[in-house]
């Protein structure tokens, strides 16, 4: 029998995650059938989305029940095979969840080729959050050539693949970051023209210094006091792609001081802004091809680049992802769950 270690939702969190919000259990799987094989978890994606499955207020998927598994994307190699299409050793991509192993039988699963790029990229800029960037800025923020586009949070997997596209889209790329170390890694790795950081105490004249133009494109990622502050320099026609609002998770009340929605909505007509919220894989059949062609065109050739950001162990899990929700990552934020086959 083999045993493998999983992470549960003991209970659904209220604010920010605590250790008492997981089980770390022990679960035998049973004996390999044929048909199916056995993974090994090597990589295990953390997303700031996975805050949203711990509860169950109403949403675009499922929350994870007490008691449930963590969801989650991982990478996974092939540890025992009774499945004809499958060998010892063969990578792939997978949604096995928080856990060391677990039994497929290989319809859920996403062949990866490591010789193309390292298997833990399709966790990241190859992956869900890359084709996040690729559609949403593509589809509904629509850059033209000297627009100019400005994300939130652009040190991310998201945040940094937007701002790199919008460039070889020929506009404009204003990346928000938090630290001086980030906001010196957009402009010398990521390529961007400006970085602002939102932890100045000037950060509000920086941005209005870095937007002398107005904002055509808004790539929402973050929401809270950063957005209020962006949406100050929006240009008639603006669109806002919105696939994240992470400073507004772990929110226990509503936000102090007076009702917003009155003045957003008076902008949002004066301006004629287009304001789109969409979860990523409402575009696969539009864009999935393309973007597996462009995006790993860009990585292979080096127009886009991208950092991970790697946690060594699953118990380690729950610590880094309250870093994740309060923007300790720098990079994709991977879980080494296991040493490779």
């Amino acid at each position: 029998m083999t045993t493998t270690l999983q992470v549960r939702l003991a209970r659904r969190p209220v604010g920010m995650p605590d250790d008492d919000t997981y089980d770390f259990v022990e679960e035998e799987l049973p004996a390999l059938e044929d048909g199916r094989l056995l993974l090994r978890v090597v990589h295990l994606s953390l997303d700031p989305y996975m805050r949203g499955r711990m509860s169950d207020a109403p949403s675009y998927a499922a929350p994870v029940p007490v008691g449930g598994l963590m969801v989650g994307g991982t990478v996974c190699q092939v540890e025992e095979s009774r499945h004809p299409d499958w060998q010892v050793g063969d990578w792939a991509l997978s949604y096995s969840g928080w856990q060391t192993q677990a039994i497929s039988d290989g319809s859920d699963l996403r062949r990866l080729d490591p010789s193309v790029a390292p298997p833990s990229t399709a966790l990241g800029v190859l992956g869900m959050p890359g084709f996040t960037a690729y559609a949403g800025l593509l589809e509904i923020g629509r850059p033209k050539e000297g627009e100019t586009v400005v994300v939130a949070a652009a040190t991310g997997p998201v945040g940094s693949a937007v701002g790199q596209i919008a460039r070889l889209k020929g506009a404009r790329a204003v990346g928000i970051a938090g630290g001086p170390e980030k906001c010196a890694a957009l402009l010398e790795e990521f390529g961007f023209d400006v970085a602002v950081d939102h932890r100045s105490p000037t950060f509000a004249d920086d941005l209005a210094a870095a937007v002398p133009d107005g904002i055509d494109v808004y790539f929402e990622n973050v929401g809270g006091p950063v957005q209020r502050q962006v949406f100050r320099h929006l240009n008639t026609y603006a669109r806002v792609p919105v696939c994240g609002l992470v400073a507004d998770y772990n929110a226990t009340s509503a936000p102090e001081g007076p009702d917003r929605l009155p003045g957003f909505m008076g902008q949002v007509l004066r301006k004629s802004l287009t304001v789109r919220g969409f979860i990523q894989d409402e575009f696969t059949r539009s864009h999935g091809r393309d973007f597996v062609r462009d995006m790993g065109g860009w990585v292979a050739d080096g127009s886009v680049r991208y950092r991970e950001d790697v946690v060594e162990g699953l118990r380690n899990a729950p610590e880094a992802f309250r870093g994740l929700l309060s923007g300790k990552n720098f990079g994709k934020l991977v879980v080494r769950v296991s040493d490779p086959v």
